[in-house]
């Protein structure tokens, strides 16, 4: 079983530098990036805005000169329509290009291997991870992912859209109660806990899982924060809420320790 851990106060982790080459493979794995709309930049208009988060993931692209292209990807949702409307109408008022892609009831893309590659950030929206997991398996868009991983498009994402990258977490994709999923893309060699400081349920299960073994060292976040991954290497904690925490729990015997990570305020 595991023990109450005393978060430690750690040093932030210093970012990489950026350059105006394209980026080596980079994640940026989160517990925020949206909030409500109104804003007078929004014009008080729209439903939902981009935050601190998605902006942070498009200047970790590199893209400059043009307006950043952005594929969002709602499969963990059902693809939403009603949602891919916000995030279209957030897309507009942060200067950006926006490209759905729906995989229900059929893929919208034409060439969506192409659409994917030529993007500048990937955002995967919350929801069922188990789902979008075995959606995307289905139709070879793990595949395609790692690929744009590796080609340097920025690949990042909210709740689900984080977890998915990892090699598991815990999630309410079976119902109510938090279950483990340690099925994942795997495209980091960590777990993923998320929603760290408000989902109660949330903080004692990673550790119960990190204890036994279901789950390697796993990295978190409270509400509002990212991780930034350069290949596989945690490089920086970012939030664009002020007081919020990043988290690095890992296996002490037959117990789990957790020490924190104060991130780097966005602007």
């Amino acid at each position: 079983m595991t023990e109450p851990a005393t978060p430690l106060t750690t040093t932030p982790l210093t970012p990489l530098p950026m350059t105006p080459s394209a980026p080596p493979p980079t994640i940026l794995a989160t517990s925020g990036g949206h909030r409500a709309g109104g804003s007078r930049a929004g014009g008080g208009r729209t439903m939902v805005e981009f935050n601190a988060l998605v902006h942070h993931a498009v200047e970790l692209s590199g893209a400059h000169g043009r307006r950043p292209r952005v594929m969002y990807i709602g499969t963990a949702i059902g693809d939403a329509e009603h949602f891919t409307a916000r995030m279209t109408e957030a897309a507009r008022v942060a200067g950006f290009d926006l490209t759905p892609l729906h995989l229900f009831p059929m893929p919208n893309l034409d060439d969506v291997e192409g659409t994917v590659l030529d993007q500048d950030v990937i955002w995967v929206m919350g929801g069922s991870v188990v789902n979008l997991l075995a959606v995307w398996r289905v139709h070879g868009l793990d595949g395609i992912l790692r690929k744009a991983w590796h080609s340097g498009v920025v690949l990042s994402g909210v709740s689900a859209g984080s977890i998915c990258w990892f090699q598991g977490g815990t999630t309410d994709s079976f119902g109510p109660e938090l279950r483990a999923v340690n099925n994942t893309l795997g495209f980091l060699p960590y777990g993923n806990g998320v929603h760290y400081d408000t989902d109660p349920g949330r903080r004692p299960l990673i550790h119960d899982l990190v204890a036994n073994g279901t789950l390697p060292t796993t990295h978190c976040t409270d509400d509002g924060v990212g991780l930034v991954y350069r290949g596989t290497e945690l490089v920086e904690a970012v939030t664009e809420i002020p007081g919020k925490g990043a988290y690095i729990v890992t296996r002490d015997g037959d117990t789990a320790t957790e020490e924190r990570l104060e991130p780097r305020q966005l602007p």
